[in-house]
């Protein structure tokens, strides 16, 4: 359970799961079927608030933060606030909608134990789901990191020319060109040519460098000035693609 899009379709799953449990658990046995509908709505809403609440609001602000006096007693009280909602729906359904008529209820919905025991397990299934994502998010975190310590490792990039390996610094390099079949490589004193696709190389690059283009891969410490559609590296200006723009206005955003 990210809030990030990339995971909504975690959500999507999660959400369908939990109203198929209330359904399951409360949805058949009431007379009405339109009241039935009614309560796993109205139960739904409070099993979305209470779950999303616990999970990013407490879970985040005071559990990660080892806050646990505070998470311990934020969460009883969440507890018990969203178990008096679920007595006022309760009653609610009773008074105006069955006409005080306790056989017009499901008999599993009239159990108040009953209602606090799904909304909680749903909540730890939430729990459990949004623990499970952070685990891997965290680790194609350290990931990259480990991927990034090995591209530094050397500083300077390794790529063949005229049948010998060129060792070019990255502090020499102000961008890199795709030309059909084979890359160019502008650095501060020349130029080097190779047989090499612009994607595979982009890959083995640092994250001082930023693709702007499908066919230019810029240092980011060369740029002079920059706007919307094109950039200032050293003394040339290039374009940045139409597709790119968005992606490299976040990035530079986030390393200005």
């Amino acid at each position: 359970m990210n809030i990030k899009p990339k995971n909504l379709h975690l959500h999507i799953a999660y959400w369908i799961f939990t109203l198929l449990v209330l359904i399951r658990a409360f949805g058949f046995s009431w007379e009405d079927k339109t009241h039935a509908f009614y309560f796993v709505g109205t139960i739904f809403l409070i099993v979305i608030g209470t779950s999303y609440f616990f999970n990013y609001v407490l879970v985040r602000k005071f559990y990660y933060t080892k806050r646990y006096g505070r998470f311990t007693f934020y969460t009883f009280c969440m507890a018990i606030i969203s178990f008096y909602l679920e007595m006022l729906v309760l009653l609610f359904f009773y008074i105006y909608l069955v006409d005080l008529n306790y056989f017009g209820l499901d008999p599993d919905a009239a159990q108040p134990l009953l209602l606090a025991v799904v909304l909680y397990f749903l909540i730890l299934v939430g729990s459990f789901l949004l623990m499970i994502t952070q685990i891997k998010e965290n680790q194609q975190v350290i990931q990259q990191l480990v991927d990034e310590k090995e591209k530094m490792k050397n500083s300077f990039l390794e790529i063949m020319s005229n049948r010998k390996m060129a060792k070019i610094p990255y502090d020499n390099i102000v961008y890199i060109e795709s030309l059909s079949n084979y890359i160019k490589v502008i650095t501060l004193d020349n130029e080097i040519i190779s047989k090499e696709k612009i994607s595979k190389l982009y890959e083995r690059l640092p994250d001082g460098f930023l693709r702007i283009h499908r066919s230019f891969i810029i240092n980011t410490e060369r740029i002079k000035e920059r706007s919307l559609d094109e950039v200032l590296v050293e003394d040339v200006r290039l374009n940045i693609g139409r597709t790119y723009r968005k992606e490299v206005k976040e990035l530079l955003n986030q390393r200005a």
